[in-house]
């Protein structure tokens, strides 16, 4: 109980950002003192549980000395499952809050608002039933008889030497009337899992008699040493002007001036009256990321924010910002030069080369908590040096449960969605992201599914006063209201569609928590495309003609297909006539470093003039999915696009002409120097358009039909009416997602068919959405029983975790690796050297023994996620045929790289059978997959 105590004083002052203790103050009588004292005292008393029958009989010595001294009870088994009414936490929270009933004279009504944090510390808030069950089995509390005054006169005695020891006890009359906010409410059960997960660790804090020689505050002096956690953030007021300010933290080239856009977000950050949400609606290419980057800069000054979560749609976006972030931390004040902890926040995060080298500096390890590995020794951990003053990946804040506690994190939606999942621990999330800016990119990203929670997640970061910055190219302008409704908390919020025309573009959109929001117009800056948009037939033959034709004088293609499928299918065909060696393939099914090696080579080739000298001379093709749509910086000479909603058109065309390649694209072919995008994956022929199969099942048939409507007028005009970059954005998009008709007389019965399934198909996912999604935030005062009641309990950035928050089917990962002819596995043959010049390609993987560490994270490092055929049915007996290699030596805490993964052998000629397929995978195709002829 001390040593909880103690910690939870040293995290509040040393560790929590200043907005957090801002907020649990505010609604105390004496602010902050009280705030901490109330945070120190409920981490004292959190196992004040344990001293009950229920759970002190578990050890017969323990017990046997406890009945001796007149403290009576049952041993363990004659109580048999009705223990499990009483666990130590729910008992601590109902002891409290009779205490403070019967020695202070409290309302029932306003325990439960403290209590619960006691009752959540495992985290699981108790739930009404519960509670209601533990009151009818007062036993389990304490002893019926004569003992039964023995233990109340203990647990009496405990509790008030807590209140004295913890400095509360003059405090407790005027905390009668509070009414704690539940986010309060919240904040105060993570902080007391945090003590008690430190203050739990027996190397932090040796067990009796290791111990014993030091006295109290020895013994946490040394613990909080030895775990060492970095400072949070504490950002100051950027006092320069906005181009000073860009200057200083990002690398500008001499003489360039900041955009519009940019310039008007900081503007409009530092005049808001306080910190909320701010949208930038701006095109591609216009400096988003560095504009909220800026923002979250003065916001985190103006709010006492201690850091930033940076929120991507993929992994691979993840990873594209990950080393953009550390380059603007190197140059931020209170940052640059000082100890902070960083954090990639999803699944492979280990895998990111850029992470493992802060992983490298971490300095000392130490297990803390329920969710990390076995501690290394003691002996070990001396032998390492403390982290200097640098950006450092904290080994504490590496579990699945606490990585979200660093202070600058950059990682996929998944976990900012998981806030808004009823799960174990929730608390911890929320505490993660109320002390930090949050920042959303690519927020058109999100389908009605992922919405709802991201929907939810705002009304909490609102009521936390959590800054928020909102990302995006093309936001249809009801999502937009939506957003900004969702973070104020206003219903009236919407009041905004009758000020601002819905085609406004850029568009700066703030608003506070509880307020009115404000809305700014800057300029887009001068550059400007126009792009022609042309219908091409959906026939192999003639897309390899209509390339032959545009590619005489050379030039660089890019082909994006919605489905793998059409990929490999097209690039196929393209080999034919163009040759292998000048088509290249880019999609999802590559192995994790294939996958890597395809964006370093694609930024390598057509990436930024400034930053490549390897562009090709001749002509390329590169055939895509939708990899290709976000994060890479590549630019081609002509688009190929199968029809998408809109928006997502508009993304792909930020590939065409991106850069300027001389003088009105001069360097570029004669044919190419005008932007060109040929529509395809459809049947133009047709009455009503008729889009491919596999385009259908992927965007639905609605979206994609609105999509040509409002692309027909360009379609049609050809050369007299292209799409005009930026100016058509916006128009184009809230056309194409709002509700009035669109597209000729002639299509509409078929387009109304298909909205009449659409909105079937967002009911169905709004009611499956949520079926787990947290509640809204209650009233003052409201305890948070039942907070997660019917979650789907523990869950992190796994396939599982993340199906929650996406609306997709659950899929297979597996680790690849190959099987040689006499039988030995090894890792896959064409694998590039890493950073450290080490070979990866061909590592033998014996199965009798555990791999060593760097064989067996270069055999993890080739995950793949296995297509949509391996979902449902076929998932079980794709499982069943995979754990027939079952490895006892690459299992278990010896080996974690590889512990409880699925391995695909493939064999000499990189070729294999599952569940009823044929695999064929190769680095320059990926996986390719085909249903078996006798299955």
């Amino acid at each position: 109980m001390e040593d909880s105590a103690a910690v939870a004083g040293l995290l509040w002052d040393r560790w929590l950002p200043v907005g957090v203790r801002r907020l649990v103050a505010e609604g105390l009588p004496q602010g902050e003192s009280d705030a901490r004292a109330l945070a120190v005292w409920l981490a004292g008393v959190h196992d004040i549980g344990k001293a009950t029958p229920a759970f002190a009989c578990q050890v017969d010595q323990l017990a046997d000395t406890m009945r001796d001294q007149g403290l009576e009870m049952r041993s363990a088994r004659a109580m048999g499952p009705d223990r499990r009414i009483a666990p130590h936490g729910l008992a601590g929270q109902v002891l409290l809050g009779e205490w403070l009933e019967e020695r202070h004279g409290w309302a029932p009504a306003r325990t439960g608002q403290f209590t619960v944090a006691v009752g959540g510390h495992h985290g699981v808030p108790p739930e009404h039933g519960q509670i209601k069950a533990l009151y009818e089995h007062e036993e389990l509390l304490r002893t019926p008889g004569a003992s039964n005054r023995v233990w109340r006169q203990v647990q009496t005695e405990l509790l008030d030497a807590c209140a004295e020891r913890f400095g509360v006890a003059a405090l407790l009359g005027s905390w009668r009337a509070v009414r704690l906010p539940q986010p309060v409410q919240v904040l105060l059960t993570a902080l007391v899992i945090v003590s008690d997960w430190v203050a739990s660790n027996p190397d932090l804090f040796p067990y009796f008699p290791d111990g014993a020689s030091h006295n109290d505050q020895e013994r946490l002096a040394a613990a909080w040493q030895e775990l060492d956690l970095p400072d949070p953030w504490r950002a100051e007021e950027a006092g320069p002007s906005a181009q000073e300010l860009f200057a200083s933290r990002f690398e500008l080239p001499p003489g360039a001036e900041i955009r519009p856009v940019q310039e008007a977000a900081v503007t409009l950050a530092r005049e808001t009256e306080t910190p909320g949400l701010l949208i930038v609606e701006a095109p591609m290419g216009e400096g988003k990321t560095e504009a909220a980057l800026a923002v979250a800069e003065i916001f985190a000054a103006r709010s006492g924010a201690g850091g930033v979560f940076f929120a991507l749609p993929t992994m691979a976006t993840g990873n594209a910002m990950f080393p953009r972030l550390l380059e603007w931390l190197h140059r931020l004040p209170g940052v640059a030069g000082s100890r902070r902890s960083v954090h990639l926040a999803h699944s492979k995060a280990a895998l990111n080369e850029d992470f493992v080298d802060l992983m490298g500096r971490a300095g000392r390890v130490v297990s803390v908590g329920v969710d990390d590995a076995a501690p290394t020794s003691r002996q070990q951990r001396d032998g390492q040096h403390r982290a200097g003053a640098e950006l450092v990946a904290h080994a504490w804040l590496r579990g699945r449960k606490k990585a979200m506690l660093a202070s600058f994190v950059a990682g996929t939606i998944d976990q900012l969605l998981f806030a808004g999942l009823k799960s174990r621990h929730l608390a911890l999330r929320h505490l993660a992201v109320a002390g930090k800016v949050v920042v959303i990119d690519e927020a058109h990203a999100y389908d009605t599914y992922m919405s709802v929670y991201l929907d939810r997640v705002l009304s909490w970061l609102g009521a936390y006063r959590v800054p928020v910055v909102v990302l995006s190219a093309t936001l249809p302008a009801a999502r937009r209201r939506e957003l900004v409704a969702a973070y104020s908390g206003r219903a009236d919020a919407v009041a905004l569609e009758d000020t601002t025309p819905s085609d406004a573009y850029p568009l700066l959109t703030a608003v506070a928590p509880g307020g009115a929001p404000l809305v700014r117009r800057p300029q887009a800056s001068a550059r400007s495309t126009e792009v022609r948009v042309e219908r091409l037939a959906d026939d192999l033959d003639v897309l390899a003609d209509r390339l032959e034709s545009e590619l005489a004088d050379g030039g660089c293609v890019l082909v994006i297909r919605n489905t793998v499928r059409r990929v490999l299918e097209t690039a196929r065909a393209l080999r034919d006539r163009f040759g292998a060696e000048n088509v290249t393939v880019a999609h999802s099914c590559f192995v994790d470093l294939d996958r890597a090696d395809k964006d370093s080579t694609l930024l390598r080739l057509f990436g930024p003039p400034e930053k490549t000298d390897d562009r090709p001379t001749g002509r390329h093709i590169v055939v895509a999915s939708q990899v290709a749509e976000q994060s890479l910086d590549v630019d081609f000479d002509l688009l190929v696009s199968d029809l998408c909603p809109v928006d997502l058109l508009l993304q792909r065309t930020g590939r065409l002409h991106r850069h300027q390649r001389g003088q009105d694209q001069k360097e570029r072919p004669a044919p190419l120097r005008t932007a060109r995008c040929l529509v395809t994956g459809a049947d133009w022929t047709a009455d009503v358009p008729a889009p491919v199969q596999g385009s259908v099942a992927v965007y639905g048939r609605h979206t994609l039909l609105r999509s040509a409507a409002v692309l027909l007028p360009h379609l049609d005009g050809g050369a007299r009416r292209p799409v005009r970059l930026p100016a058509d954005i916006s128009p184009l998009v809230q056309r194409a997602y709002g509700e009035g008709s669109v597209g000729p007389e002639h299509w509409q019965d078929v387009m109304k068919e298909a909205r009449e399934q659409f909105e079937r198909q967002l009911e169905d996912q709004a009611e499956r959405a949520a079926v787990f999604r947290l509640g809204d935030v209650g009233k003052p005062g409201r305890p948070l029983f039942g907070w997660v009641a019917a979650g789907v309990g523990d869950t992190d950035d796994t396939p599982t975790g993340r199906v929650q928050v996406r609306d997709s089917r659950d899929s297979l990962e597996v680790v690849v690796v190959q099987r040689r002819g006499d039988g030995s596995l090894a890792t896959l043959p064409w694998l590039m050297p890493d950073r450290g010049k080490r070979q990866r390609a061909g590592i033998e993987l014996p199965q009798d023994a555990t791999p060593t560490r760097f064989a067996a994270r270069t055999a993890a490092s080739c995950g793949l996620r296995l297509p949509l055929q391996f979902s449902g049915e076929i998932m079980d007996r794709a499982i069943e045929e995979l754990e027939q290699l079952y490895l006892p030596k690459w299992q278990g805490k010896d080996c974690p790289w590889l512990s409880d993964q699925l391995i695909l052998a493939l064999d000499e000629d990189c070729q294999t059978r599952l569940a009823g397929f044929s695999l064929r995978y190769c680095p320059e195709d990926g996986l390719e997959v085909t249903r078996d002829a006798d299955d």
